[in-house]
């Protein structure tokens, strides 16, 4: 086949002699199809491969990410069989079975299908990257697998007790609030509901998930985790369990079970013996009410995961240059924006972490408190009661402190504290929710704080994103068009010879070729230039070109930075960061 396949690409001018040289070469060494190789070395795209092999095989071709795949048709053929033969039920029309191919001429396929549904076959043909992806994608991994089991038997459980009713009430029964993650999986005789809670709690810590959303609608109940910064759908657990799941979760963050009317915000502690070590893991609990009951999302706060050595966030040598030398100054203010989800937190933990000094009092507003830190003063914001950012940095400058953090900057009196304290002599640290480095000047003189404060406070603004990072385990060269290299930024002499690489999915991944998260930086030095500016009422877009002329990396040329050294994807620096 592989002979064939690559005589109708040499006849068709698809790629050169020399080409098919080095893919036959690399296949010979690492195994796997000739279709899969070519694409995998960036010779040929999916798209292309799929043509050619529908034209030498006869059968139509299907591009997957296109295709609505049913799931009923999925459901007929079991997970095992189809990564063996390299397949995937499409549709069912009647007796047909429509099956995307690798290999159509796959006879024993083929028969061992069509003995197993009792349908007949009509095979359709994929490429082998996108056959995998799909299997991924509509089959679920091993672990989602067991989930799917695990969650059956919770139904047969729940209905053969039919012990939940809609009242929270019948929640009275479980006394225990915490529970230790040793002994979650073996926790076989406990109620249904437990059960289905810590088994994705403890799927969550297995996968790195930073959130998991519980959420209820019309007529199905959804648990969603957030992976590198990206949503996938986990489980699908039975519809009548919403309230007692909701309440379970309520419970265990010492909620009010009965209040469900109002937005409400907890926090579980659970110890973790994770590799022989224990250790505690905090997850953050938020509840909403919503037209079908409470959504719940619960934030994972590992403090093994918080990086707190600035060399590893990603930051360019020139920028972390800045922000040192900023964060090191007796006073004034460095300020840190982007949305949320960004990384702030990790980024000013990781500042404090280096200024943390016996010689040093440092005192934080946080809402909330994420990570607790040695030798750090923190303060939780309770706004119920009065005490929020304005009313703590009142508090916090009879506090005989040197460097003061501050959650975030929302308003204008905090903001007008913020800077006469950067002004007297303490180094102030906050957060902003801006686009850019720029435009947060703008943003502090909208809130009512004069230009000539602004200019003379501010030492640093600093604009940050997360990409995610391509997994190493899978990891590809591709071939990008030079077009599209041009129009993300790099130029027309760099482009031709610039390699790109990308996760092709696999287990270490769960399938999506991407591990981990890196930062884009905006580094934004308050030079004496930008402070006339700023001065006499420049905008942002003036303030952005003379940093540039100074010196400054943009969002996006941080990201191209990211590209060149292989560490993420052209799709993941356009889809966070503009021109």
């Amino acid at each position: 086949m592989s002979a064939k396949l690559g005589e109708t690409l040499l006849k068709e001018n698809l790629i050169t002699p020399q080409q098919l040289k080095e893919a036959l070469d690399y296949q010979r060494v690492n195994g796997g199809r000739l279709a899969s190789t070519l694409v995998r070395l960036g010779m040929l795209s999916d798209e292309e491969v799929t043509s050619v092999l529908s034209r030498q095989y006869g059968v139509p071709s299907v591009n997957l990410d296109l295709f609505e795949v049913d799931p009923t048709a999925v459901a007929l053929v079991p997970q095992e069989t189809a990564e063996r033969y390299s397949v995937l039920p499409l549709s069912r029309i009647g007796a047909t079975l429509t099956l995307a191919m690798v290999d159509p001429t796959n006879v024993f396929a083929i028969d061992d299908i069509k003995f197993m549904t009792g349908l007949q076959v009509e095979p359709v043909v994929v490429s082998e990257t996108a056959l995998e992806n799909a299997i991924k994608k509509h089959y679920g991994t091993s672990r989602e697998l067991e989930l799917a089991r695990v969650v059956e038997d919770l139904v047969a459980e729940s209905t053969a007790a039919d012990e939940y009713s809609d009242d929270a009430a019948a929640f009275d029964l479980i006394e225990e609030e915490e529970i230790d993650l040793e002994n979650l999986e073996k926790m076989a005789d406990d109620a249904p509901v437990v059960k289905l809670v810590n088994v994705f709690m403890v799927d969550a810590l297995r996968r790195g998930a930073s959130d998991i959303h519980v959420e209820p609608y019309e007529k199905e109940l959804r648990v969603r985790f957030r992976m590198d910064g990206v949503l996938y759908n986990i489980m699908n657990p039975p519809f009548k369990m919403r309230d007692a799941l909701t309440s379970r979760l309520k419970i265990m963050a010492r909620l009010d079970i009965a209040e469900k009317r109002l937005p409400q915000d907890g926090r579980i502690k659970l110890r973790v013996k994770l590799d022989g070590r224990s250790r505690e893991i905090d997850f953050r609990v938020s509840t909403l009410p919503t037209i079908f009951g409470e959504k719940v999302v619960m934030r994972l706060l590992d403090k093994e995961n918080l990086r707190l050595d600035m060399t590893q966030l990603g930051f360019e040598p020139e920028s972390l240059e800045k922000f040192k030398r900023n964060i090191s100054k007796p006073y004034g203010m460095v300020l840190v924006t982007g949305p949320t989800g960004s990384g702030k937190t990790s980024t000013l933990y990781s500042a404090l972490q280096s200024l943390n000094t016996i010689d040093t009092n440092i005192m934080t507003a946080e809402d909330p408190v994420e990570f607790n830190l040695q030798g750090v003063n923190q303060v939780q914001m309770k706004e119920s009661i009065g005490l929020n950012f304005a009313t703590a940095l009142r508090s916090f400058l009879r506090q005989d402190p040197n460097i003061i953090l501050v959650g975030e900057i929302r308003d204008f009196e905090t903001a007008e504290i913020g800077v006469k304290a950067a002004l007297t002599g303490h180094l102030v640290l906050s957060t902003l929710h801006t686009n850019d480095a720029p435009s947060t000047v703008s943003r502090l003189m909208n809130m009512g704080i004069e230009p000539f404060l602004v200019a003379t406070s501010v030492n640093l603004i600093q604009a940050q994103r997360l990409v995610r990072r391509i997994c190493k385990e899978c990891k590809a060269q591709v071939k990008v068009p030079i077009e599209a290299l041009i129009d993300v930024g790099f130029s027309p002499t760099e482009a031709p010879d610039l390699k790109t690489f990308k996760g092709a999915g696999c287990q270490a991944c769960n399938g999506t070729g991407y591990k981990g998260r890196v930062g884009l930086y905006e580094v934004m030095e308050i030079t004496d230039d930008l402070r006339e500016l700023i001065l006499v009422g420049a905008s942002g877009l003036e303030l952005r070109r003379k940093a540039i002329e100074e010196g400054m990396l943009t969002l996006r040329q941080s990201g191209l930075e990211k590209i060149r050294l292989g560490a993420t994807t052209v799709e993941e620096v356009v889809r966070e960061t503009v021109k």
